[in-house]
């Protein structure tokens, strides 16, 4: 924990280093404008640590504001950042070609204009952002099978995942993701991690939103590393609240429709948890179709070929252009229905929500609907 901090300040803090010099080059800003800036800077870099350490001691609103004054400028200043560093770029060249006897003044480029305009820029796109992160997508995918039951020609299964409820995600986000899964009618209902973020999942009224929508066949869910984070006894009893049946290594059979195993997140065991069993071990051996419940989009190679379908999430594509060029690394399944080597199908969401910063860009929230339909007979059979 004491790596990740050294670590978040490091890097954060070099990002407000980088905008207090842009700024410092573009105004010339004497000492007594500079030395209040610093102040500033490094109480929106303590800003972060501030809310989780509040919150935790259970002064939701001091929470709550400082939340909303730093997550918002943290998704900013990364924009700053991104639209800085291609202007430094875009002079760079310039000076090059100069260099090199080509001809222009590149103006555009001197004086206090590069700041203005990365700072129009991080704002519009930050605007943008905001209504993106309001905008849920439904992501269709659609399976045949042979192993419905005769008498079930299709099964409707809604995924939600990463929807991150606390303090920037709450009952307007929710009422936005209800009315959608109750449009889509499903028969089954999962959540593949991060349902809750911080200590105040039980923010009344919102586990009865969710247990109200409906599902015949049940609800589901696994946890993710936010449900660690948060406190794990608080957020798996918001999750059961909220009416869904928390898959932590184990199987589950609906009998003649399918099988549904579910693992917990490996941040379970490193945060106090006990994770339960290695999913190779917990997939049955039958012939029911066999869902995976599992937060990352990781495939254990022992249990390539023994699921039929796995859900994940956690990546949220990035939620922040251009951060998703950087979750590609880590996650080479990122977003999307994969067919993976082994049989099966692999569909990562984006997510439901957002963390940290309440926008996204270029990586809208999605509801997965996933529709498994009876494979035709071939002809003569």
């Amino acid at each position: 924990m004491i790596l990740f901090l050294l670590t978040f300040i490091f890097i954060y803090g070099g990002l407000h280093a980088y905008g207090l010099w842009k700024l410092q080059s573009a105004f010339s800003l004497g000492a007594r404008v500079t030395v209040p800036l610093l102040i500033a800077a490094v109480f929106l870099v303590l800003t972060p640590l501030l809310t989780r350490v509040t919150e935790r001691a259970g002064h939701e609103g001091a929470a709550f504001v400082l939340a909303h004054i730093g997550y918002p400028w943290m998704g900013f200043l990364f924009l700053f950042f991104v639209f800085s560093l291609l202007l430094d770029l875009g002079r760079l060249f310039v000076r090059l070609f100069r260099a090199s006897g080509e001809t222009g003044t590149g103006l555009f480029l001197e004086g206090s204009t590069p700041f203005f305009l990365a700072f129009g820029a991080a704002l519009l796109v930050s605007l943008y952002g905001v209504l993106e992160a309001r905008h849920i997508q439904v992501e269709r995918v659609s399976l045949e099978t042979d192993k419905l039951p005769p008498e079930t020609a299709a099964l409707r299964i809604v995924q939600i995942s990463d929807v991150h409820l606390g303090l920037m995600v709450g009952k307007s986000h929710l009422e936005r993701i209800a009315r959608i899964v109750r449009d889509l009618k499903p028969d089954l209902l999962v959540s593949t991690g991060d349902l809750v973020d911080g200590t105040l999942c039980r923010l009344p009224g919102l586990a009865e939103k969710l247990r109200r929508l409906p599902s015949p066949l049940g609800k589901f869910a696994v946890t993710g590393n936010h449900e660690s984070y948060a406190g794990l006894p608080a957020a798996l009893s918001f999750t059961e609240q909220a009416g869904f049946r928390i898959l932590r290594g184990e199987t589950v059979r609906l009998p003649g429709l399918l099988s549904i195993t579910g693992v917990d997140d490996p941040a379970v065991g490193r945060f106090g948890g006990v994770p339960k069993g290695e999913e190779d071990t917990l997939l049955p051996e039958d012939d029911l179709f066999t869902l995976l419940l599992k937060h990352r989009p990781l495939i254990h190679p022992a249990s390539e070929g023994r699921f039929d379908l796995q859900l994940s999430g956690h990546t949220h594509r990035g939620q922040i252009f251009p951060f998703t060029l950087l979750t590609a690394v880590a996650y080479p399944y990122q977003s999307g229905t994969y067919s993976l080597a082994g049989g099966g199908l692999l569909h990562v969401s984006r997510g439901t929500g957002t963390w940290g910063p309440p926008l996204r860009v270029l990586s809208p929230p999605e509801i997965t609907l996933v529709e498994l339909k009876k494979k035709a007979a071939a002809a003569g059979s």
